[in-house]
């Protein structure tokens, strides 16, 4: 039986689907074209996709045979997953492994922005740093300022946790209020009265772009914006608009499109803060990744209930 990975994994993850007999299948390259994706997964039982890789009914149908879609994400947008349900396909992801990794590099983005950081660096490098001066690279002061976090599931609950210590005032909006010491308020007060607002929803039909120009504007004058979950939650031309004087800085692990294409304008502007998405890039974090989509896979294929089933 034939499993096909759409990318290299780190660790030693795949080595058991081995050891059961099954034959791995792993594309080596950065990226898996679309007609190459199609070609590969025929004749395949089981998939680990990355969130790159649009898995959608005409991938579903290319490898008739499939039974589980084991996404090496928490996310799982770029799986149509009616589809997967109308074929009795298992969809799984990989839930908590990613929560302190994503936490951590959120915060890393915010301490980038608000102090300038890259700003800084690339202003030692250029030569341009020649004396200290009171004015230099002025930032802001984190101590009293308030964090608006949209989304309050696991990530959201870490980031509070780390924000806390920096003396950061923690209100949040959810789908659903939660017992948590923290303020909810709708989302357009959120927005109105966070000095840092900071995107951990997940990407479905309601939250696509829910940042528009309307809600990007309503943020608070020399706010920040820091978005780990997905790109599109982001309206990306107003939020370029949006940068070149009304927000003080964004941090981004995840854009739209995804990757930026070359001399994109958000490139262009200091107080943006890309990343390639490397929220969940620590190494101990992407091999336990690759150890939970493993046996979410073994479960489906050995008739066993997957430990983290999705459809």
């Amino acid at each position: 039986m034939k499993v096909l990975v759409t990318r290299t994994l780190p660790g030693k993850a795949l080595d058991r689907l081995r050891a059961r007999g099954l034959q791995v299948e792993v594309h080596e390259g950065l990226f898996l074209p679309r007609e190459e994706l199609l070609k590969r997964v025929e004749g395949a039982v089981g998939l680990i996709p990355t969130v790159e890789d649009r898995i959608d009914a005409q991938v579903m149908d290319r490898a008739g045979s499939l039974k589980v879609i084991a996404c090496y994400s928490v996310g799982v947008d770029h799986v149509d997953l009616k589809a997967a349900r109308e074929r009795g396909i298992r969809v799984t992801n990989t839930p908590d492994v990613l929560t302190e990794a994503t936490a951590d590099l959120t915060l890393a983005l915010l301490l980038a922005v608000a102090r300038r950081v890259v700003e800084g660096v690339d202003y030692a490098r250029d030569g341009l740093w020649r004396a200290w001066h009171p004015e230099l690279l002025l930032g802001l002061d984190l101590q009293g300022l308030t964090l608006g976090l949209v989304g309050m599931g696991r990530i959201g609950q870490a980031v509070a946790k780390r924000a806390e210590a920096f003396g950061l005032r923690i209100v949040y909006h959810s789908r659903t209020r939660k017992p948590l010491p923290y303020p909810f308020l709708p989302l357009e007060e959120l927005l109105a009265t966070a000095d840092i607002v900071s995107l951990h929803t997940p990407l479905t039909p309601e939250t696509h772009r829910l940042l528009n120009r309307e809600r990007l504007f309503a943020m608070k004058r020399g706010a920040i914006l820091l978005n780990t979950a997905r790109g599109a939650l982001v309206d990306t031309e107003a939020l370029v608009e949006a940068l070149k004087g009304h927000l003080f800085g964004a941090g981004l692990d995840v854009t739209d499109p995804e990757p930026l294409p070359p001399g994109h304008p958000l490139y262009r502007l200091r107080n943006a803060v890309i990343t390639p998405h490397i929220g969940s890039a620590g190494r101990r974090t992407r091999e336990r990744m690759a150890e939970v989509a493993v046996e979410n896979l073994l479960a489906v294929l050995e008739g066993r209930e997957p430990p983290n089933p999705v459809v």
